[in-house]
This record gives structure tokens, C-alpha cells and sequence, in this order.
């Protein structure tokens, strides 16, 4: 199993490559923080990758993409799963105020993923086989006052791997959208993370990990999540108006 984690050093990230280690995967894991990267392939390797090398690649910009992940297929020697697993939250209220927050959080959540998602479906179409997960969020499923510029990039990027399934369809490869609910990783450091809604890393990568062999092309982590979104989604506006979520 040869695996390409773009994000790797995201909590969710990390514990589904532990997974893969468990596996004796070869893993290439991308992102921007040298030391950390380092660092966790050196304890995958100890959790039994058969291999585990890193690349550091600013994954927000989106020059030379497919050049950059045609070099990355090369480095594994193939690639059999690609993870897309980055992001950032970003603040609300800052991005009511200032656009340049809005083109942020847009850039990195939804334009660069976006093209990252393409370069590997071609890639994995070509081969005819593979599975491309990407991590989305219950936040696209609904705008809501709280988060609604976030939601609105995760929104789109599930419909572009929605897209991408259905480019899929009866050629082999396969992709998918997971929608986690609310994660305790860092992204969520100074939320209120008590309740039995908040799931762990570990809780969230074991979905992950299983989207990648069957299921999809949606899939919820917790799955209990896709019956709270359909109902918030089937909710009328004017009771949902009223609902400080």
C-alpha cells in the first residue's frame, strides 16, 4: 500500500497514518513543518511503516501543482490512497470585517484543495485504480451564523469530490468526502469541547481509513452525524433562524 498524505502533520492526518503504519504502508507525508514531519515519520516507521518519507511543499499555493504531485506519485514509486487532510478554521466575526480573511480561508480550504483533488484524480484515473479521501467538515452541509464563510468552502469542496466520484464511476478509482462533526484537535483549542458530539482524532481516522476501502461518496465521522445533518438540513428556516448553532 503505497499512501500519499497531503497535510500530514493535521491531527487527523497523523492518526490515520498510524493506521497505515499498523498496515507496513509506504508513506509519503507533505506539508510545511520540516521538524514535524520528521518526527512523525520516524514513529510511523517505529509503528511498522515499511516506509515513511517526507516532502515539504507549501500545500496552500497552488503553482505547479500537478507537477509537484506527479513528483511526489514518482518518489513512492505509485501511489494506491491520497489523503487530503489540511485546513484552517479561521475566525468568523474577523472575516465579516476584513475580505482578505474571506480569500484566505477560501485559498487554503477550497481553491487549493481543489486543484490538489484534481491533479491526483487524474493521476489515479490514469492508473485505473486507488481511492482519493478528502476531509471535509458538517460545516458545508448548512450555512450558519457561527461559521458560514468556513462552511462555505467545505461545502464546495464536497461537491467537487462528489464530482469526482461520479467522474469515477465504473473506471475503477473511487473518491470521497468525509464530513467529521466537531474534532478535539488543535484546530478546536479553545472551543468548549465537552458533550458527547466531540469526537477524538483517533475516533475520526478510523472512519477515514475505512473510507478509502468501501463506502462513500459522503461519509460522516462520527456516523451518527449524517442523521444530525439531515435533519438540520430538512429544519425550516424560520425554526432555524431561531437557533443559535
Amino acid at each position: 500500500m503505497r499512501v500519499i498524505v497531503l497535510g500530514a502533520t493535521s491531527a487527523i492526518a497523523e492518526a490515520t497514518t498510524r493506521l497505515y503504519a499498523a498496515e507496513g504502508a509506504d508513506l509519503l507525508l507533505v506539508g510545511r513543518q520540516a521538524a514535524k514531519l520528521s518526527s512523525i515519520a520516524t514513529d510511523l516507521t517505529i509503528r511498522g511503516a515499511h516506509s515513511a518519507e517526507t516532502a515539504i511543499h507549501d500545500l496552500a499555493q497552488t503553482q505547479g501543482i500537478e507537477a509537484a504531485f506527479g513528483d511526489f506519485v514518482r518518489r513512492l514509486g505509485g501511489v494506491d490512497h491520497v489523503l487530503i487532510a489540511y485546513g484552517i478554521l479561521g475566525e468568523q466575526a474577523d472575516a465579516e470585517r476584513d475580505l482578505s480573511i474571506v480569500e484566505e480561508i477560501a485559498r487554503v480550504n477550497f481553491n487549493s484543495a481543489a486543484a490538489w483533488s484534481l491533479a491526483a484524480a487524474s493521476e489515479l484515473e490514469r492508473q485505473g485504480r486507488g481511492s482519493l479521501v478528502v476531509i471535509g467538515s458538517v460545516a458545508g452541509d448548512r450555512g450558519r451564523r457561527a461559521n458560514f464563510v468556513y462552511g462555505a468552502a467545505k461545502a464546495g469542496l464536497a461537491v467537487l469530490v462528489e464530482g469526482i466520484a461520479h467522474r469515477f464511476a465504473d473506471h475503477g478509482p473511487r473518491a470521497v468526502i468525509v464530513k467529521p462533526g466537531p474534532t478535539i484537535t488543535p484546530m478546536t483549542e479553545g472551543f468548549d469541547r465537552n458533550g458527547p458530539l466531540w469526537a477524538t482524532a483517533s475516533q475520526v481516522a478510523a472512519v477515514v481509513r475505512r473510507a478509502a476501502d468501501r463506502g462513500g461518496p459522503v461519509v460522516y465521522a462520527p456516523w451518527f452525524w449524517r442523521y444530525i445533518m439531515l435533519t438540520i438540513r430538512a429544519m425550516p428556516a424560520r425554526i432555524f433562524n431561531r437557533m443559535n448553532i
